[in-house]
């Protein structure tokens, strides 16, 4: 299968000898091959930028009725955001959720909020907490000490 786009009378030109020396009709055919490959990269750029912008409207569209928002919102949308994902629609509609009367989800941020809360206090414990380690270590210094005062002195270091 051929690559090329041109018509199939034109393949007949390209197969005959130029009849003048001076090559003036190999550049015609290289000026209508260039004009046809032209023809063919805007064609395809149209279909690429069509694919695009039905695949951007697609994802606005299902965002939006994840949301329960009005589809009629995905213009706006359209219009302010350069790159369309979902991440990108859904930061846009919690920026803009007074327009459309939306409140945004505060249950979830004062869940986010006790989850960081839980664990802050999961990491000081553990940063305070006795591994393996250095209960062995504690146990043989305190078996070691001679003196209720070395026993004392251990403990306050810990």
């Amino acid at each position: 299968m051929s690559n090329n786009y041109w018509d199939d009378e034109d393949e007949d030109d390209l197969d005959t000898e130029t009849s003048t020396g001076d090559g003036s009709d190999l550049l015609k055919k290289l000026r209508k091959a260039k004009r046809s490959d032209e023809k063919r990269i805007k064609e395809l750029t149209e279909q690429l930028e069509t694919f695009t912008k039905a695949q951007r409207e697609q994802t606005v569209k299902q965002v939006l009725e994840q949301k329960g928002v009005n589809a009629k919102a995905a213009r706006l949308i359209m219009k302010d955001l350069d790159e369309v994902n979902e991440e990108s629609v859904t930061n846009w509609l919690t920026d803009n959720a007074d327009l459309f009367g939306l409140t945004v989800d505060t249950q979830e941020k004062q869940e986010q909020e006790i989850n960081r809360a839980a664990l802050r206090q999961q990491d000081a414990i553990t940063q305070n907490a006795l591994s393996p380690e250095r209960t062995e270590d504690m146990e043989s210094r305190i078996a070691s000490a001679n003196s209720a005062d070395e026993i004392l002195a251990i403990l306050r270091a810990q």
